[in-house]
This record gives C-alpha cells, sequence and structure tokens, in this order.
C-alpha cells in the first residue's frame, strides 16, 4: 500500500512539472499551414500600327499565352520554399519582319558565320518576281513566334516571433535571341505589434544577348560591300525611290553591337503602416541602374537624309507608310542605337480602405523618371464589392502618361549625324487608360477537391487598354489556388 501510494505521488509531481514546462513554452504557429499551389493563366492580344521592327510604322498585331504554376511549399514552422515556372508563347507580326522578305528566316542567324554555308543556299530567292514583303503585312518567317520560358525559387525565413523576415531569390528565363540570370534577396521588420513593416529588397540580373539583325544588315554584316550579289540579294533586284533597280544601298553606318550582355541592379525600400481599423497605407522607392546592350538590335532606323531602298513591288512605293503597301519592304539604314547606361527611380504608394462589409478601396500612384529623359505618372483605382461571402466582383481603371526619351522619333524623322536613335514608340510620348472587371471567388474551407487538392480561391479577369498612338490591347487572366490536404 506504502509503495503504490509513493508511486502516485511521483506520477503527480511528474505531471505538475511537465505541466510547468509545458507553460513556459510559447505557442508558435507555422508561417504556412499547408503546401499551396497556383494555376495561372492569360491571354493577351495586341493591334497597332507603330512597329519599331519597321522603323516606327506598320503592323504590331500580336498574341501572347502565359501558362505558370506556383507551387508555395512550408519546409518547418518557419521557412517556406517558392517555386515559380511558366511560359510564355507568342506570335507577332511585328517580330516576323525581321526578315520580311521570304519564309527562311535569315535573320535568325545573328552575328554567327558558323551557319553561313548551312544557310546560305535557303536564303537565296531565284526568281525575283517572288520578292515580297510589307511592315503592313506579318511575314511567315521563322522569327514570328517564340516562347520564353522561365523558372524561379524563393526561399524564406521568419523568426519565432514573426517580426523578422529574410529570403533570397534566384531565376533564369531563355528564349531564342535572349537569356537572363537573376538572383537577389530581402529583409522585412515589423513593429508596434505588426501595425508598421519596413522592408528592403535587392535584385540583379545578367541578361545576355543573341543578337539578330534585320535581313538585310544580317546580310551586309555577312558579305561586306559584295552583299548585293551575295547571299539572300544574289538575282534580288533592289529598287530606290522611283521603283527603278538600283546597287546604290548601303548601310554605312551599320555596325554589329560589340557588347551583348545587359546587367541590371536595382534596390527597393518600402514602408507600410496600419493607421486604423479601417486604413493603411504605403510608400515605396526604387532605384534601377541597368548597363550594356539596351538597344533592341532588330528594330530599324530609317534616316531622313539618306536615300531610300526597297525590295518587292515597285507600284507600292508611293503607298509605303499607309496600308495600301502589300508588295514592299523599305531597306534599313541602321538598327536602334542608345546610351549603354540606364538610371531608374519610381517612387509611389498604396492606399488600402475599408468602406464598409460589403465595399473595399483600393488605391495607387507611382511617379517615375529616369536620365532618358522620361518622366511618368501612374494612378489606378480597385473597388472589390463583396456580393456575398465567397464572391466579389472587382471593377478596376489605371492611368498612365509619360513624356518620350530624349532619343525618340517617329518614322524617318532621325539624321544619321544623331549618336542615339529609336524609333520605338514604347518610349514616346503617350497616355493609355486600362478598363478591367474581375470576379474572385473564395472558400476559406476549400470544399471542393480534386485528388488531395482543395480549392481555396478563383479568380478570373479581364481588362482593355487603349494607348493615344492607336495600340488597343486585351487581357484575359484566370487563376485557382489549391491548398494540399494532408489527410
Amino acid at each position: 500500500m506504502k509503495h503504490l501510494l509513493l508511486l502516485f505521488l511521483l506520477v503527480g509531481i511528474t505531471q505538475v512539472s511537465i505541466a510547468r514546462q509545458d507553460s513556459t513554452k510559447v505557442y508558435k504557429k507555422r508561417v504556412l499551414e499547408n503546401t499551396e499551389v497556383d494555376l495561372l493563366m492569360s491571354y493577351y492580344t495586341q493591334e497597332g500600327e507603330h512597329s519599331p521592327v519597321s522603323g516606327g510604322i506598320g503592323t504590331e498585331s500580336l498574341d501572347n499565352i502565359t501558362p505558370t504554376i506556383v507551387i508555395n511549399l512550408p519546409l518547418n514552422d518557419d521557412d517556406v520554399l517558392t517555386i515559380d515556372a511558366g511560359l510564355s508563347a507568342y506570335t507577332s507580326a511585328s517580330s516576323s519582319n525581321i526578315n520580311p522578305f521570304n519564309n527562311s528566316g535569315a535573320s535568325r542567324g545573328g552575328d554567327d558565320d558558323d551557319d553561313e554555308e548551312e544557310h546560305e543556299d535557303e536564303d537565296r530567292v531565284s526568281v525575283p518576281g517572288e520578292v515580297t514583303g510589307s511592315p503592313w503585312v506579318a511575314s511567315s518567317g521563322a522569327s514570328r513566334s517564340d516562347v520564353l520560358a522561365s523558372i524561379s525559387a524563393t526561399y524564406t525565413h521568419s523568426s519565432d516571433d514573426r517580426n523578422f523576415i529574410w529570403g533570397s531569390h534566384l531565376s533564369f528565363s531563355n528564349e531564342y535571341d535572349y537569356s537572363s540570370i537573376g538572383f537577389g534577396g530581402n529583409l522585412a521588420r515589423l513593429f508596434n505589434e505588426k501595425n508598421t513593416e519596413l522592408s528592403l529588397k535587392g535584385q540583379v540580373y545578367l541578361d545576355a544577348w543573341r543578337p539578330i539583325y534585320p535581313t538585310e544588315l544580317h546580310e551586309y554584316d555577312r558579305y561586306g560591300d559584295n552583299f548585293l550579289s551575295s547571299g539572300y540579294f544574289e538575282g534580288v533586284p533592289v529598287r530606290d525611290e522611283t521603283g527603278a533597280e538600283s546597287t546604290g544601298y548601303k548601310p554605312i553606318k551599320f555596325n554589329p553591337v560589340s557588347g551583348k550582355n545587359r546587367n541590371s541592379y536595382s534596390l527597393s525600400l518600402s514602408f507600410s503602416q496600419i493607421l486604423s481599423k479601417k486604413l493603411q497605407a504605403s510608400v515605396f522607392l526604387d532605384v534601377v541602374y541597368q548597363e550594356g546592350l539596351l538597344a533592341t538590335p532588330y528594330h530599324r532606323i530609317y534616316f531622313a537624309d539618306r536615300p531610300n531602298y526597297y525590295i518587292g513591288t515597285a507600284s507600292d512605293i508611293p503607298n509605303y507608310t499607309t496600308t495600301k503597301n502589300t508588295g514592299v519592304y523599305r531597306l534599313s539604314d541602321d538598327i536602334e542605337r542608345l546610351p549603354d547606361t540606364r538610371v531608374k527611380v519610381p517612387v509611389g504608394t498604396r492606399i488600402n480602405y475599408y468602406i464598409n462589409e460589403t465595399f473595399k478601396l483600393r488605391t495607387y500612384y507611382r511617379y517615375y523618371f529616369d536620365d532618358w529623359g522620361i518622366n511618368s505618372h501612374t494612378a489606378s483605382l480597385e473597388i472589390p464589392v463583396k456580393l456575398s461571402q465567397s464572391l466579389s466582383i472587382i471593377p478596376t481603371y489605371r492611368f498612365y502618361t509619360q513624356t518620350a526619351a530624349d532619343y525618340f522619333a517617329p518614322f524617318e524623322s532621325h539624321l544619321s549625324t544623331e549618336e542615339f536613335y529609336t524609333s520605338d514608340y514604347d518610349l514616346s510620348d503617350f497616355h493609355s487608360n486600362q478598363y478591367g472587371i474581375g470576379l474572385s471567388y473564395t472558400d476559406i474551407f476549400t470544399n471542393l477537391k480534386i485528388f488531395k487538392l482543395g480549392m481555396k480561391n478563383l479568380d478570373v479577369r479581364y481588362n482593355h487598354y487603349n494607348r493615344s498612338d492607336g495600340l488597343k490591347a486585351n487581357i484575359i487572366s484566370f487563376g485557382v489556388k489549391f491548398i494540399l490536404d494532408k489527410k
């Protein structure tokens, strides 16, 4: 009996000791409870009439689809690994006119000479009457479509009290003429019972071009002064402004680009504050420095002080700058040239306001300037409207305006005496409006399941974009978030 009482006493003391130890432990909630999988898809289509490939005129018709998967994987209570992988597949009438004359894709050889003999026969056109092209008509050349593949990994660690967060980032992307490697890190500190957040982020992107030139410049680079009787141009008549055959075309200012790298370095600072139960505001400042080949090697330039030469149907020459031209293409004087450094500084703010259970207000403003002469303003407004506990409709509006870069001029407005020049209307003076509507469905209980994946959120959006230079675009995006059920 005494032994039995002693046993109960020891058990009781042990339980009290364990209870005291447990009471000293601080409960720590996992940063991410379950694996999350986001499936994203967007479709973009545009029409315009200022193609930089054709020197500032011509079709800008483009279609692009971007399937993406994002996986957020909790490694333990404090650490999360995010994998983001996607494709961007496009078909572009503008890019197809890198080689507008036939479907051999001669310009895809870039400035590499290794394939000279391999492609010489296919680049040659033996029947001059069949050689036509137009900046207003898409070519069937190989450069009309491409796929960009990208993948990135982000690691994030949170402190025990969740007031300090740090992370690192690594990315890679590749398409037929361009590849990029990126890496960086971020820090965030929360204060004032998590009502205040200060964050710092740094990124580095090391990019490399595999330069592709317009066909006529590619052949000039390959064969030199004899290019009009060699390769692609052998047997192909070149015409002057009157339509008569001529041997006067020579792009004397063209030289292949000397550097093929483009490096970008960015530093971002942001401050966020919860001002009340209904109001939250944040401000941000970014500084971006770029160096290397910042121009695009297949953007044509036409000089106002140089004679004009063409390939194609002579009768279309008087109508060259209009859609009536379906059979003649003007030969380039040079490619786009831009400074090899650029500093970009955007600064802005976000303000979110909870009006009531039905309406919320999200606003955004950004001012931007750079040392190329561009100044811009961006303002957007989003008003989510809660239709039920799970369903919301989200109307949006975005306004943008910018001044032109110092080096921009429209088609055939640059002079050959200039050092830098571009006719890319993305660097012109313009303003734009974007109107959108979205539908968001949320199920916090993830009742709909596919295998072990429960759907948490479904988001569908449509946006219409209209730019003052005539560019119009439509964007449809779709996203669904799944939570992995551990059971």
